[in-house]
C-alpha cells in the first residue's frame, strides 16, 4: 500500500500521472488548515499553539489523525518571515490569524535597518517565547519522527508578499516603477533571507516547500512586473532549496493565471497550486510539465454540504488536478466533516471518469 508521503513524491518529484489515486493535502502558511472542530478535538486553541511547538505539531497532526487532509504543515499564518523581520505582529484569536499591525521601515532604500531571518536568539520579550521561527522548526523536527509515513509541509510566504508586509503595500508598489534598483536590493536581500529559512526548515525534517505568494499576483502586477519581481525572485528560492526538498516543490498564485501562463511555465517548482477563480481546465491546458494543484473554493468548504463538496472536489479531479487542495486557506469555522468529504472523494474517485 502507498503511503500519503510516497503517493505524494509519486506526484510532485516523478510526475506520475497513473499513481493509485489523486493525494488531498493543505499545505499549512498561508494555505492554512486548523479549524476549530480540530482545537476543539485536542483542546489545543489559537493563538498558544503558534508559540509552542508541541501545540502546533500535535494540532497539525490531529487533522490528519481524524480524517483530513494527507499531511501535515506549519506555520498556521504568514507572518512569521515579517516578524522576524522586524515588523510588528498582533497574535490573533482563537478564530483570527496573526497580523501585521506596524511595519519597520517606510521605503525600500531602508531594508538595510531590517533583522535577518534567524537572527535572534533567546526569549521575545514581548511575548515571552523562543522566536517563532525556532518555534517552526521545533515543531517539524517533533513531526518529523511522529508518522514517517506522512509529509511533513515547510512554508514559506512568497518575496512579493514579505516585501509589502515589512512596509505600506502601496509605497512598495510605487516603489516597483519609481526607485526599481533599490527594489531589487531588497528583493534580494528578502529573498536570501527566505532561503536561509527555507532550507532551515528543510533540514530540520519537512519533506516538501510550499511557497505561497498571494501579493505577487498577475491582476496585482501585470505580466511584465510579475516576470521582473516575482519570477526571478521565486525561481532561486526553488533552485538554492530543491536539492533539500526530498517530496518536492509548490508555488501557489493567488488570483487570475490567465495573464501571466507564460511566466508560470518558467517557475522551477514542481507543482503550482492556484485560486478558486481560475479554471483547473486551463491550468491544465496552459502549463504543461508541472503537477497541478486546487483548487476547492473555500467558501464552499466552510459554507457548503458535504454533497456540494464531493461534487466540487469530483469536478476538480475530472478536469485535470493531480493534487487535490483548497484554493486558499481554509476558513477556521469550517466543518470537519467538510474536510473529510474531500479526502473521502480523493481516496473513492473513479479513475476512469477523469478526462484524457
Amino acid at each position: 500500500m502507498i503511503s500519503p508521503k510516497e503517493r505524494l513524491k509519486m506526484v510532485l518529484k516523478e510526475k506520475e500521472k497513473t499513481v493509485d489515486r489523486k493525494p488531498c493535502i493543505c499545505p499549512g502558511g498561508m494555505m492554512n488548515m486548523i479549524i476549530k472542530d480540530i482545537m476543539d478535538i485536542t483542546d489545543i486553541y489559537w493563538p498558544e499553539a503558534h508559540k509552542d511547538p508541541q501545540k502546533m505539531a500535535d494540532l497539525t497532526y490531529a487533522i490528519y489523525k481524524n480524517g483530513g487532509f494527507e499531511n501535515v504543515g506549519v506555520p498556521f499564518c504568514m507572518t512569521v518571515e515579517a516578524e522576524a523581520m522586524g515588523a510588528k505582529v498582533k497574535m490573533g484569536t482563537e478564530i483570527t490569524e496573526p497580523r501585521v499591525t506596524e511595519y519597520p521601515i517606510n521605503s525600500v532604500v531602508e531594508y538595510t535597518n531590517l533583522n535577518e531571518i534567524l537572527s535572534k536568539n533567546g526569549k521575545n520579550d514581548e511575548y515571552n517565547y523562543v522566536s517563532r521561527e525556532d518555534v517552526i522548526l521545533d515543531s517539524i523536527k517533533i513531526l518529523k519522527n511522529k508518522d514517517k509515513d506522512v509529509p511533513v509541509v515547510a512554508n514559506l510566504t512568497g518575496p512579493v508578499s514579505v516585501a509589502s508586509s515589512l512596509m505600506e503595500p502601496i509605497t512598495y508598489y510605487k516603489e516597483l516603477r519609481s526607485k526599481p534598483e533599490k527594489v531589487h536590493e531588497y528583493m534580494d536581500f528578502i529573498t536570501d533571507n527566505l532561503i536561509k529559512f527555507g532550507k532551515a526548515q528543510l533540514k530540520a525534517g519537512a519533506d516538501v516547500l510550499a511557497i505561497s505568494d498571494p501579493s505577487g499576483t498577475g491582476e496585482i502586477l501585470g505580466p511584465r512586473m510579475f516576470k521582473q519581481y516575482a519570477t526571478p525572485y521565486l525561481n532561486r528560492l526553488i533552485d538554492e532549496t530543491q536539492d533539500y526538498a526530498e517530496t518536492g516543490t509548490i508555488i501557489h498564485i493567488c488570483g487570475r493565471l490567465k495573464s501571466i501562463y507564460g511566466e508560470i511555465k518558467t517557475l522551477n517548482s514542481d507543482a503550482i497550486s492556484f485560486d478558486s477563480i481560475t479554471d483547473v481546465k486551463q491550468v491544465v491546458e496552459n502549463v504543461p510539465g508541472k503537477a497541478i494543484m486546487g483548487n476547492v473554493s473555500t467558501f464552499t468548504l466552510e459554507n457548503g454540504t458535504p454533497q456540494s463538496i464531493e461534487r466540487m472536489s469530483s469536478a476538480c479531479i475530472k478536469f485535470g488536478v493531480d493534487i487535490l487542495s483548497p484554493a486558499c486557506g481554509i476558513g477556521v469555522r469550517t466543518k470537519l466533516e467538510n474536510i473529510q468529504a474531500m479526502v473521502n472523494t480523493a481516496k473513492n474517485f473513479d479513475n476512469s471518469k477523469i478526462n484524457n
